[in-house]
């Protein structure tokens, strides 16, 4: 039996704002043997790291990721590279996200393979979702929007369409489903009732699986959240009403504060002008104050905030959740409610047990920072240790 013990650390696991100091974690055969006090833990035969002056935070669950998409200005043009390059991409990210403590990856769309007609992350879940050293992975297949929405999506006309398009991404193999429920322009009404959303939830729930929506818009969460699906992305305009739906209904908001974030970095090293120019970055800040006010409507009203980092989908690019917890710190969580956002409640969210957990019996699945990121979130950066089933890989 092969014995591991981190001994003196602290434990920050996202259920408190209180530092658990003193700590030992005891890894035996690949899961969590024992967790408490380092003096309640018998070290015998166990090799032993001293975790002073660190913290041990549950592995990181990034909920809404890209993984075959390299990011950047010209994201949505790098869509229709060839399958092969954009899994070669995808083997790169998986290699920062776990550098960075992300085991967990939830991607949220990928482009489809023309060879297979199916969503290229389909096959990167396949190569990569049982190999040492890269995370676990979590697919929506493609993205499903009304016709004409976005060049990298496929296009239905109406909700017979988007039913159908729904069961084909579960019979390709996804996990879940991703529909997009913004019109093409802010202010707008969706382009799905309500109805038509609820019908297609109900369809894939039928089938044991669970479906998000992309809404930045207000319209669009309103209808996701009269749908009762089961999280909405972005959810950048949500105001007190249907942060109050989503509660009611159990629907999660899956933030990305930090796309907001890298585009003003960006706009401010860019000399494209719908950026650059003084009107574009009023807008981007506008947005992110009207996004920082939506995670307020939804921590008012009781939603569950699970986070994404968005990497691939925008400037943002692997390996770089921490930020995300930083803003959702900014926008007014406390600490250990953004540890959370980027932890168990991305593993309630994938409905995985373990994910973003250190409990006893668990797969040792953790990270170690130097630093309290109960205090400062920014320690989340500082990574020292990533262990995987018992294994250090970084």
């Amino acid at each position: 039996m092969s014995r591991l013990l981190i001994r003196d650390a602290c434990l920050a696991d996202g259920r408190s704002g209180r530092l658990q100091q003193g700590s030992g974690l005891l890894v035996e055969d690949g899961r969590i043997a024992a967790i408490g006090p380092t003096d309640s833990i018998d070290p015998d035969g166990a090799e032993v790291i001293d975790g002073g002056g660190a913290t041990i935070v549950p592995a990181l669950v990034d909920a809404h990721s890209h993984l075959t998409m390299p990011g950047g200005s010209h994201w949505i043009e790098r869509g229709d590279d060839p399958s092969e390059r954009l899994r070669q991409v995808a083997r790169d990210n998986a290699r920062r996200l776990t550098a960075a403590g992300v085991l967990w990856a939830r991607d949220v769309g990928s482009p489809v393979d023309p060879s297979s007609g199916r969503a290229v992350s389909l096959a990167v879940r396949e190569e990569l979702g049982a190999a040492r050293g890269m995370p676990y992975i979590r697919v929506a297949g493609t993205w499903l929007a009304r016709r004409g929405y976005l060049g990298i999506t496929v296009g239905v006309d109406d909700g017979d369409g988007l039913l159908a398009a729904a069961l084909e991404q579960l019979d390709h193999g996804a996990d879940f489903v991703k529909i997009m429920l913004d019109a093409p322009e802010r202010g707008q009404t969706s382009p799905f009732s309500v109805d038509d959303v609820r019908r297609v939830r109900l369809a894939v729930h039928a089938r044991g699986a669970r479906i998000t929506a992309h809404a930045t818009i207000l319209d669009g969460a309103r209808v996701a959240a009269e749908a009762a699906l089961d999280s909405i992305e972005h959810g950048m305009e949500l105001d007190d009403s249907v942060a109050r739906t989503m509660a009611r209904n159990h629907v999660t908001l899956v933030s990305t504060l930090s796309v907001l974030a890298s585009w003003e970095t960006f706009a401010r090293t860019t000399s494209i002008p719908r950026f650059a120019s003084e009107e574009g970055r009023a807008a981007l800040l506008e947005r992110r104050e009207g996004a920082y006010a939506a995670i307020a409507a939804a921590r008012r009203a009781g939603v569950a905030i699970a986070t994404g980092s968005d990497f691939g989908g925008g400037s943002v690019r692997a390996g770089h959740l921490a930020w995300e917890v930083q803003l959702l710190v900014e926008a007014g969580l406390e600490p250990w409610e953004a540890l959370a956002a980027a932890t168990w409640r991305g593993g309630d969210l994938l409905d995985e047990p373990y994910a973003g957990r250190v409990t006893q019996g668990a797969p040792a699945d953790f990270v170690i920072v130097h630093g309290d990121p109960l205090s400062d979130p920014s320690a989340l950066w500082r990574v020292w240790s990533v262990f995987q089933r018992g294994v250090r890989i970084a």
